[in-house]
C-alpha cells in the first residue's frame, strides 16, 4: 500500500547535499530495500492503488461466496461488518485482505479448489487476519521498520562522508548495507507470525462452525510443495503466504486434532461448487481448454453448463440455446440458467428475445440485482418506449443494493434519455463516470446536470457532491 513504502528526508537536507552522487546512490539502495521489505509483507497488486483491480461480477458465484462465508465471518464476530468477497479477473491462485473489509479472491483460486472445504478453508485464514487486526498492525510494523532503516541509512551516509574525507572507501556503503539485512529478516519473522495466527483462528473459526479443516491443509500443502521448485512462474499466494515446511507440519497437527477432520462436504454444496468452477471455465478459458477440462463424453450437468457458455460466448448462439434450454428441463427453477440464457440473447444482438427469461431469473433469485441490472439493460437495448419507465424502475432497484455498479448508472442514463429526462440522465452519466474513475468526465456532466435541476432538489445536490469532491491522490 502507498502508506508503506518509505518517505525518503528532502533532498536539501545537509548531509545529502555534502555528499554528492554517491550518497544520492545509497540512498536509492535503501528506498529499495525498504520498498521491497514492505512489499514482502503486504504483497497487494499494484494496479490496485492504480483505479483499482480488474474485478469479475456475478450473482451465482458471489451468492455461493456469501454462503461460505457467512458461518466463518459469524464465528469470527464480523458478521455485521458487511464484510464483501471480491472476485479478481486473474487466473492465478491467490486471495488476501487489503483494505479490512473485503476479502479479495482471483478467479484462479475459485477453478482450482477441488471442494467447498479448500476454498472455505482459504477464506477462513484470510477472515484470521481480518479478525485479527493484522492490516493496522502491519503498518505499525512496516512504519517502524521505516524508521530504523532511516536512522541507519542516515547513519550511514555520515559514515560515507567521514570516510571519503579519510580516504576510506566503502564505508559508508558498509554501515547503510549492515542493518538492511536485519531489519529485512524482521520483517519476514513478523509476516511469518501473523501467518501462522491466521491459520490457528481460521481452524477455530472451522470448528465452530463445525467443519472440516482438511481443505485448508490440503491448499496450504500444496504451495509448501510448490515452494520447492523455483519463484519463477509461481502463484501469488505461494510469495504472500510463505509456506515453511515447519508451518505446514504444525497445521496438520492442529487441523488433525479437530473432530471434524473427515466430515465431508454436503453433496449439494459440492454440486453448487462444481457448477461455479464449470462457468469459470466456460466464461474464462479458451473453447479448447473448456473441452479438454469438460469433454463431451461428461454428461454431468457441471459438464454441460461449461459447455453450453462456451458455446453462446464463441458465437454458436442456435447450438447454446439447445443446450440451455436442455439444462432448463434438468433444474427449471435455476435462475441462473435464465440468467445465461437471458445473457446469451442480449449478448447475440436479440434484446426482446433476452427479456423473458431474464424476467424469470430476476423472479427466481429473489431480485438479484445484478440479475436486475442485466434486465434493465435488455429493456434498454430493445428500444421499445413501453419498457422505459420499467426499465428505470428495475435499475434504481438494483443501484440501491449495488451502489458502485457504473454499468447500472450507464444502462440508467440511457433509459433516462430516452425518457427525455435529461437532468437525471447528465446526473446517471457523471455518476458512471466517476466509478469508473474519470473525475473530469464526471464533473463536466454533473456541472451541465445542476443547470438543469432545480436549485436544492435532491439530483442538484448529487450532481454538486460530484463536481465538489476532489481526485483522491495516492
Amino acid at each position: 500500500m502507498t502508506e508503506a513504502l518509505l518517505t525518503m528526508p528532502p533532498e536539501g537536507t545537509p548531509i545529502l547535499v555534502r555528499a554528492g552522487k554517491r550518497i544520492s546512490s545509497l540512498a536509492r539502495r535503501a528506498t529499495a530495500v525498504a520498498t521491497a521489505a514492505a512489499l514482502l509483507v503486504g504483497s497487494w497488486p499494484v494496479h490496485a492503488q492504480q483505479g483499482g483491480p480488474p474485478l469479475l461480477r456475478d450473482a451465482e458465484t458471489e451468492q455461493l461466496l456469501r454462503d461460505y462465508t457467512r458461518p466463518i465471518l459469524r464465528a469470527a464476530g464480523l458478521e455485521k461488518q458487511n464484510i464483501q468477497v471480491v472476485i479478481i479477473n486473474d487466473s492465478t491462485f491467490n486471495a488476501f485482505v487489503a483494505d479490512g473489509r473485503r476479502i479479495f479472491v482471483n478467479y484462479g483460486a475459485l477453478r482450482e479448489s477441488e471442494t467447498p472445504n479448500q476454498i472455505i478453508g482459504v477464506l477462513a485464514h484470510e477472515t484470521g487476519h481480518l479478525a485479527g487486526g493484522h492490516l493496522a498492525k502491519l503498518r505499525e510494523q512496516v512504519s517502524r521498520a521505516q524508521t530504523q532503516l532511516i536512522i541507519a541509512m542516515l547513519l550511514g551516509l555520515g559514515a560515507a562522508v567521514a570516510g571519503a574525507r579519510a580516504g576510506a572507501g566503502n564505508a559508508g556503503a558498509a554501515a547503510v548495507a549492515a542493518p538492511q539485512a536485519a531489519i529485512m529478516r524482521t520483517m519476514l519473522s513478523y509476516q511469518r507470525q501473523q501467518e501462522e495466527n491466521a491459520d490457528k483462528a481460521g481452524v477455530k473459526f472451522l470448528n465452530a462452525t463445525g467443519q472440516s479443516a482438511r481443505g485448508m491443509y490440503e491448499t496450504f500443502k500444496r504451495f509448501s510443495e510448490q515452494s520447492l521448485y523455483a519463484a519463477a512462474g509461481a502463484d501469488p499466494y505461494n510469495m504472500s503466504h510463505p509456506m515453511p515446511a515447519e508451518r505446514v507440519r504444525a497445521l496438520a497437527e492442529l487441523a488433525r486434532s479437530s473432530p471434524y477432520w473427515d466430515k465431508k462436504d454436503d453433496p449439494a454444496l459440492q454440486l453448487r461448487h462444481d457448477m461455479m468452477r464449470a462457468k469459470v471455465s466456460g466464461f474464462m478459458e479458451r473453447p479448447d481448454t473448456v473441452l479438454r477440462r469438460y469433454p463431451p463424453s461428461n454428461d454431468s450437468l457441471p459438464a454441460r453448463y461449461a459447455r453450453a457458455i462456451a458455446a453462446y460466448r464463441h458465437g454458436d448462439l442456435r447450438n447454446a440455446m439447445t443446450q440451455i434450454d436442455a439444462l432448463i428441463r434438468v433444474q427449471p427453477n435455476n435462475p441462473y440458467f435464465y440468467e445465461l440464457k437471458g445473457q446469451a440473447y442480449l449478448e447475440g444482438g436479440k434484446p426482446n428475445e433476452a427479456i423473458a427469461p431474464l424476467r424469470k431469473a430476476v423472479q427466481l433469485s429473489n431480485n438479484a440485482p445484478l440479475i436486475e441490472m442485466l434486465l434493465g439493460q435488455a429493456f434498454v437495448a430493445s428500444e421499445n418506449k413501453a419498457y422505459t419507465e420499467e426499465a428505470i424502475r428495475m435499475l434504481r432497484s438494483a443501484l440501491v443494493r449495488e451502489p458502485e455498479a457504473a454499468l447500472g448508472y450507464t444502462q440508467l442514463a440511457m433509459a433516462y434519455g430516452r425518457k427525455g429526462d435529461y437532468a437525471e440522465a447528465d446526473l446517471a452519466s457523471a455518476q458512471a463516470a466517476f466509478l469508473r474513475g474519470d473525475q473530469k468526465t464526471a464533473r463536466d456532466l454533473a456541472s451541465r446536470a445542476k443547470t438543469r435541476f432545480a436549485i436544492g432538489t435532491p439530483g442538484w445536490v448529487k450532481a454538486d457532491d460530484i463536481v465538489n469532491t476532489k481526485p483522491i491522490k495516492n
